[in-house]
């Protein structure tokens, strides 16, 4: 019996890498589809450096129908995907909203396509906390209502989340849904690590290149939420955490534990902590400055939002481990070696 074969699409971004580095220690045998728009082909090499082992890579953008129904003619008895490739960042979204659905809709529903006519049933999908809004009660759970997205990019994911909640009660597809919260730190190889193009559009990556130099300021995006220091609330998780949630979401659908055809779960620390509250953390964790100045409000932005993870510690046996100090360090290493 050879290894699960799983399709990852955006394997080589910040969140996919570290969950192939993830699947190939679990004994996976993971597949890239990446079109290398927010990622670079030397993390290739970088997964091999980590786990000996360097994964097969199709350089495709899933839009494209026609290569996206190659990867999967060319690699037989594929057991699962998971989709990470989309365009993710809030504030672009409200600029480019076209861009946003096309790109991020029309992928998902040519892999949908492409899966039936192979009869891959097993559907891991990167959601995010954004399909709740602006929640009326915290921590959100699952059952939480969701409200109207207050950004392009949210409105995409409730929009995926839809197509695969009405897909899979079709009973071919077997769907979870990962709604992640706010990904941060690093491999602590310090290897690989989250690559944005141009300026940073996350919190963390603005961080640690003001505090490298490369940015003269981290502009923080209003002070007059109400909040205990005015600024947003997240509920930040190493990505190295949620990698490893990942590989518990195909282990459990591989083993046909799920009681639907479509679960959710949120993914993340079930803490919430300030923009303020990060950069103090950073500056006190790694002994240096990093100078900031107040901006306006990003339209799109919610106030606070954290997680109940209860649902995914309890049916996936999975739990964050890492602390925000050790989110914070790993992301400075990472910066630092890189740079080099």
């Amino acid at each position: 019996m050879g290894k699960n074969k799983i399709i990852v699409s955006g394997g080589l971004g910040f969140i996919g890498s570290h969950t192939v580095v993830e699947l190939i220690q679990s004994g996976f045998d993971p597949i890239i589809i990446d079109d290398l728009s927010n990622s670079e082909l030397f993390i290739l090499d970088r997964i091999k450096e980590i786990t000996g082992i360097k994964p097969k890579f199709y350089p495709y953008d899933l839009c494209d129908y026609k290569k996206l129904e190659s990867v999967f003619s060319e690699n037989k008895n594929v057991s699962a995907c998971i989709h990470f490739a989309a365009k993710k960042a809030v504030g672009e979204s409200m600029v480019i909203p076209l861009t946003y659905y096309r790109t991020n809709l029309v992928s998902l529903m040519n892999i949908l396509e492409i899966m039936k006519n192979f009869k891959v049933g097993k559907f891991v999908f990167s959601s995010s906390a954004t399909v709740y809004g602006q929640p009326i009660e915290l921590p959100v759970t699952e059952e939480s209502p969701t409200q109207k997205a207050l950004s392009s990019y949210g409105s995409t994911k409730q929009m995926a989340e839809d197509i695969l909640e009405k897909v899979s009660a079709t009973k071919w597809l077997q769907v979870l849904s990962l709604r992640y919260f706010n990904p941060v730190g690093a491999h602590p190889s310090s290897l690989i690590g989250e690559l944005p193009r141009g300026i940073p559009s996350n919190l963390m990556p603005f961080v640690t290149q003001t505090a490298i130099g490369i940015r003269k300021e981290l502009t923080v995006y209003g002070n007059n939420y109400n909040t205990a220091d005015g600024t947003c609330i997240r509920d930040y998780i190493h990505v190295v955490d949620l990698a490893k949630a990942h590989v518990n979401a195909c282990e459990y659908l591989l083993a046909g534990k799920n009681i639907s055809s479509f679960e959710t779960f949120n993914i993340g620390t079930g803490v919430g902590n300030s923009v303020l509250e990060i950069i103090q953390t950073f500056e006190k964790v790694n002994e240096i400055k990093v100078p900031y100045t107040i901006g306006e409000r990003r339209k799109g932005d919610v106030e606070s939002i954290y997680a109940n993870c209860d649902k995914a510690n309890r049916i996936l046996r999975w739990k964050a481990q890492y602390t925000v100090e050790e989110m914070v360090k790993d992301a400075w290493n990472w910066e630092k070696t890189y740079r080099k």
